[in-house]
């Protein structure tokens, strides 16, 4: 029980590091978004300002268009001719800057979301952390944290160690309790070793004397918590076996994260060192804000200048980075979708065992500790907003 409590207590003190956490997620959601909201309200007044040249340019058009139609002079006619062209040029480099712009408000939108992601990924990875919160679910699994069981199982030991010379299947199971023992204090409840277990259990029941009518009982009621016990292990393990397949994403996630990073910092110029002093490791929210705002700037000064030096394949250049951003975002989201799915298969498991006379009492600790988990994933984490959210990073021309 002493060990149980202790598993209880770091999952609380895991949990409640986690809300700290969320909470600066969701001051640095604020964040991102006033400088998105930033950038696209610079974009929709570059617009504005297009929308009125083109307005212009096109009644120009139409003005000169008519005078040429109605115009008798030659020299009239070229001269108009003439001022059509240069109109037109003005209206295909107003046309050019436009693009300009919405390629610098994109690259804008995709720096100051990759580099928010710094900051996205820590909650996400101390949320794969309090998995430990789930450890707690071992503890049940484990025999030994219920009453008697440990005094019960020093004397169904005894029965094995008396009679395996003369039983291989004691023999064998006297093996795999010693080996599991040495690993992890536990009893062997799955697989192959629960079987014999329950064969080895079996026997001791059955050759308890009528007399001991107080031990063949316990022994009974052990034998029924170890079978209810072996089964939610087994399915137990299913799940627990998911959390290593998350924690591998996150991992590549984490890798793909610096790569991008690392790219995308060396293309706008900024040193990765300031970057980690003025924004990974700075509190005040105000300088974070004015530290992304400079790099803003910065970037759409780098798309300009890509666009002078490289006439033909500046475009191409940021099209990458812009897509390669995306893909990082929404791997992000899948992650965070899979958490998800995984705390509700853990509600199912839960709700199986629920009724079950041995481990009910155990269920509801589990399932009120589980709901509190899943609110705190929920106020932190919205995957399908997240996600739905990606699609719509970049304006289209």
């Amino acid at each position: 029980m002493k060990a149980f409590l202790l598993i209880l207590l770091c999952s609380f003190y895991s949990l409640s590091l986690f809300a700290q956490t969320t909470d600066s997620l969701s001051s640095e959601k604020k964040l991102r978004e006033k400088l998105l909201n930033d950038i696209q309200l610079n974009l929709d007044k570059k617009n504005n300002t297009l929308d009125s040249t083109l307005k212009k340019i096109d009644t120009r058009v139409d003005k000169i268009d008519s005078l040429l139609k109605t115009s008798t002079s030659a020299k009239e006619k070229a001269d108009k001719l003439l001022e059509r062209v240069q109109v037109v040029e003005d209206k295909q480099r107003a046309l050019e800057e436009n693009e300009l712009n919405i390629y610098q408000a994109n690259y804008q939108s995709a720096i100051i979301n990759l580099l928010s992601m710094e900051r996205e990924i820590k909650p996400l990875v101390l949320f794969n952390a309090t998995k430990n919160f789930f450890n707690e679910l071992t503890a049940v699994s484990n025999p030994n944290t219920y009453p008697d069981y440990q005094e019960w199982f020093k004397k169904f030991k005894e029965y094995i160690q008396k009679n395996k010379k003369n039983d291989i299947s004691l023999r064998a199971l006297n093996n795999f309790i010693t080996i599991s023992e040495a690993v992890s204090s536990a009893t062997p409840l799955t697989g192959v070793a629960s079987q014999m277990m329950f064969s080895g259990m079996s026997s001791y029941i059955n050759n308890i004397s009528k007399r001991e009518k107080e031990l063949k009982a316990q022994s009974e009621a052990m034998f029924a918590l170890t079978v209810s016990l072996s089964q939610f292990t087994d399915d137990k393990d299913k799940i627990e076996h998911e959390w290593d397949v998350i924690t591998k994403s996150l991992e590549s996630l984490q890798e793909y994260y610096e790569k991008v990073l690392t790219r995308n910092l060396s293309i706008i110029g900024v040193d990765k060192d300031d970057f980690i002093n003025k924004f990974s490791k700075e509190n005040d929210a105000d300088k974070r804000y004015l530290y992304l705002s400079s790099v803003r700037q910065k970037t759409a000064t780098v798309v300009s200048n890509l666009k002078s030096n490289s006439p033909k394949e500046w475009k191409e250049k940021i099209y990458y980075e812009l897509a390669d951003i995306q893909v990082l975002k929404l791997k992000y989201g899948e992650i965070t979708s899979q958490i998800n799915h995984h705390i509700s298969q853990y509600e199912t498991l839960i709700k199986k065992y629920k009724n079950d006379k041995n481990l009910s009492p155990r269920m509801d600790l589990l399932d009120s500790k589980l709901s509190a988990l899943k609110d705190t994933f929920d106020k932190a984490f919205e995957p399908a907003e997240y996600t739905n959210s990606i699609y719509r990073m970049y304006k289209v021309q």
